[in-house]
């Protein structure tokens, strides 16, 4: 098994830039099934997800080409309208094929989704949209079986913001005869990235970015160029990372208005933070970061669930004590039980975890069990006393391209022992 070690105790300085996000490029990756044609990605991160996303389509049949970080997708020689467990099981995002493929060939069989243990994420948002729009849906023994003549659009009202969900509905109305329109729609960015790119192909989608959504159905979808938005978690990481073990960093290829609120509470711990240029971000730390009173993650413009890890990191080694409220996954706080052995203080009562911060952290060997608490155990890592080893690396390579290499890139002693 892989696992990094970091020798803490160095600031970083220097540069860094930011893959394409992980969040986006994965429902992107689905859509290509959609115009039978060749789509072309740019900006696509080499992330494990992103390979589990390929399998999929190569299971498809479709033909898959990469230079560098440009993707080509080929679409146009979909075989079977079946994708089994073993794809499936690798990542929970996977059920954004359903909606694609059902708009394609109005038929299709899939596996339960897998990814992180994060607690319940339900998918009946999809279903019941998916019935709304006249799919007929069937759920046994694993498996999900869903059949359509005509996809006829309607008004959707999701109980839930879900971006799963949003994104579902996105596709398969893409292809619908009518309007369809998404009410409590997710407002992410990477919901108006997956827009730019249909809109590309060709569909009438508007709204995105907003609690309103309206796709208007067209019959067929061509090809397509797109560049993928900067992952604004990773850029966060970064920030994070280098709040927690001091010095002075420009973080490069970031969209700033997609991590305001991540940006707002570093500056609460005391960073200065500027933005240079359109796509550029600066911190800096100096001394230990000051405490923050109380954090709650929301659904965007909200701070995210997936900062809530890093930034916890950082809270662990305040002049004060912070709350930390956890509102979308109930068991995202996995990452505590390691912070505390590496003798962080912090209390978890449900969702809501009580951060006393310490003046230092000490090296441990630690064991990551999802993809943001790897992050957030190696840049504790970096403030710690002595040798710090992380485990589980496989959840790290779901979403972060050469994570390594950018903090040794800073001066940070971090190795990758595979």
């Amino acid at each position: 098994m892989s696992k990094m070690i970091i020798e803490g105790g160095r600031s970083l300085n220097g540069e860094v830039s930011v893959h394409g996000s992980k969040n986006a490029v994965l429902p992107i990756l689905a859509a290509t099934v959609l115009n039978g044609s060749r789509n072309i990605i740019h900006n696509c991160p080499r992330i494990k997800d992103v390979f589990s996303s390929i399998e999929i389509l190569k299971g498809l049949g479709c033909g898959i080409v990469w230079e560098g970080n440009t993707l080509t997708v080929d679409s146009a020689s979909i075989s079977t309208q079946f994708i089994p467990e073993t794809l499936m099981r690798e990542m929970r995002s996977s059920i954004i094929f359903l909606g694609a493929m059902i708009a394609r060939h109005r038929k299709v069989t899939i596996s339960m989704p897998g990814g992180c243990e994060l607690g319940p994420r339900p998918i009946d948002l999809h279903l019941k949209a998916f019935r709304q729009l006249g799919i007929t849906v069937e759920e046994s023994h694993g498996y999900i079986n869903c059949e359509v003549g005509d996809i006829c659009g309607d008004d959707i009202h999701l109980d839930f913001p879900s971006v799963g969900a949003t994104e579902n509905i996105m596709l398969v109305a893409a292809l619908a005869k009518g309007v369809t329109t998404i009410t409590n729609a997710a407002k992410e960015p990477e919901i108006a990235d997956l827009q730019s790119y249909l809109n590309k192909m060709g569909a009438r989608i508007s709204g995105a970015g907003t609690a309103a959504i309206t796709i208007e159905g067209v019959p067929a979808l061509g090809e397509v160029e797109h560049t993928v938005i900067p992952d604004r978690i990773v850029a966060a990481t970064y920030l994070c990372a280098t709040a927690i073990a001091g010095g002075k960093v420009s973080v490069t290829n970031v969209v700033p208005t997609h991590i305001q609120s991540i940006i707002s509470a570093l500056k609460d711990c005391g960073c200065r933070i500027r933005q240079d240029g359109a796509n550029t971000l600066t911190v800096e730390a100096l001394g230990r970061p000051l405490p923050i009173d109380y954090i709650r993650t929301l659904p965007y413009p909200g701070f995210p669930t997936d900062a809530q890890s890093p930034v916890m990191s950082v809270l662990s080694i305040a002049d004060g004590t912070s709350i930390v409220t956890e509102n979308m996954f109930e068991n995202r706080f996995k990452h505590v039980t390691e912070l505390n052995r590496m003798g962080a203080d912090i209390v978890v009562d449900g969702r809501i975890a009580v951060v006393k911060g310490v003046k230092r952290l000490s090296g441990a060997k630690t064991t990551a069990t999802d993809l943001r608490g790897a992050a957030a155990l190696i840049i504790a890592g970096l403030s710690a006393d002595g040798i710090t080893e992380v485990d589980g690396l496989c959840h790290l390579d779901r979403g972060y391209e050469g994570f390594d290499t950018g903090l040794k890139s800073l001066g940070a002693e971090i190795k990758r022992v595979d």
